[in-house]
């Protein structure tokens, strides 16, 4: 079946190469991915899948599914953009590949006792789409899940961190900043002092955790005390609970910037947690088997998690399922995602290969795991006792 699912990939390559290239022609943000969606749902029903749109109440998330095999695999399409940078993390290459696998397996579900579920999960880069969809019911019954991101080099084992996403409003209150600066209460002095007290954590941060961000809003004008001020923070860890511990340190020192001016403040998450990736033992091995059977040469295991990549919503569907998020190498002359130049390296020779080579291992993945009577009654059970 292998060779069939080979096959089945190399036929369509011309639609998905032309897939990757059109959603990468035109970069959505998060939420706001219509075009990208409505380009992956068509090619999915042009091989027969049913599909079902606005999925777990938003507009871009969908399903397609085939067959009617009682283990069902979902396959994740990624397809948001980053601001100003387009497809800088290579979304337009996760679709793509996630689609020739899904299309790829389609003719073999019967015999292989499958239901083939593309997941259509938008607002990866921010937002969550997985996690509403986990939430809202979309992952029920699905026994795994599998998806490719591609980087500089290939990484079976992918590890990433977990997240919080959070926004500090200070509000203080305007004055005139010559005339009668002693009536003002200054936001933007508390954004600095919360600054300056994250730059004098970061020494005493535990290993893995990290934290950055920006000043979204610091206020309207040189001549006015700003009354109000806002700051971007991402705070990460190598786990959930790593994550829980700093961010109480960091709340506390965004706390310290609103007590030391006066000013109130408050906090609000704009995405949901992102929780750490834990990759399914037995899929990455054989992901990682078949990855070197044609051809390719992933990074040691144990250097896999020297470097998490960054995070990403996949970690909370792993935390629930089994489910692998491997690194497809592609060239990118030196880049790294969420750089103009990777953005580039996306719609390559190079890139086009990596669309191909992960549907084919997405596919021949699926494949084992499914003939493998062992691991089909542990998935299954898995299923049964969620």
């Amino acid at each position: 079946m292998i060779d069939e699912t080979d096959a089945g990939v190399q036929r369509a390559a011309t639609d998905l190469i032309a897939l990757s290239h059109s959603i990468h022609s035109e970069p959505e943000l998060a939420f706001e991915e219509y075009r990208s969606a409505a380009k992956v749902c068509e090619l999915l029903r042009a091989h027969d899948f049913e599909i079902d749109t606005g999925v777990a109440d938003m507009a871009t998330a969908f399903t397609g599914t085939f067959g009617s095999g009682e283990l069902v695999i979902g396959i994740c399409a990624e397809y948001d953009a980053l601001p100003e940078i387009g497809h800088a993390c290579g979304h337009n290459i996760i679709a793509a590949s996630a689609v020739g696998a899904a299309i790829a397996l389609a003719p073999l579900a019967e015999r292989l006792g499958i239901t083939v579920k593309l997941l259509g999960t938008p607002a990866e880069e921010s937002g969550g789409g997985k996690v509403l969809m986990l939430e809202r019911g979309v992952f029920d019954g699905v026994a795994a899940a599998l998806m490719i991101h591609p980087g500089p080099f290939d990484i079976v084992g992918a590890t990433s961190l977990a997240l919080s996403d959070v926004a500090v409003r200070f509000t203080g209150r305007a004055a005139h900043a010559s005339a009668a600066p002693e009536w003002g209460i200054n936001a933007g002095d508390a954004v600095t002092i919360s600054q300056v007290a994250i730059g004098l954590l970061r020494q005493h941060l535990a290993p893995g955790q990290q934290l950055h961000g920006i000043v979204s809003d610091g206020g309207l004008a040189p001549n006015i005390v700003p009354g109000h001020a806002e700051l971007l923070y991402y705070l990460r860890a190598h786990t959930s609970e790593s994550l829980a511990a700093l961010t109480t340190k960091a709340f506390a020192c965004f706390a310290a910037g609103a007590l030391a001016t006066g000013c109130t403040h408050d906090i609000r998450t704009v995405s949901p947690t992102y929780a750490e990736l834990r990759p399914d033992p037995w899929l990455a091995a054989t992901y990682r088997l078949e990855a070197e059977a044609i051809g390719r040469q992933p990074l040691a295991p144990e250097l896999e998690g020297f470097r998490p990549l960054g995070s990403t919503d996949m970690g909370n569907v792993t935390q629930v399922l089994p489910g692998i998020h491997p690194v497809i190498g592609l060239d990118s002359r030196g880049a790294v995602t969420h750089q103009p130049e990777f953005a580039a390296a996306c719609v390559t020779e190079s890139a086009d290969d990596a669309v191909l080579d992960g549907a084919k291992l997405l596919a021949r993945t699926v494949i084992r795991a499914s003939e493998d009577v062992d691991v089909r009654a542990r998935l299954l059970d898995g299923v049964a006792k969620r």
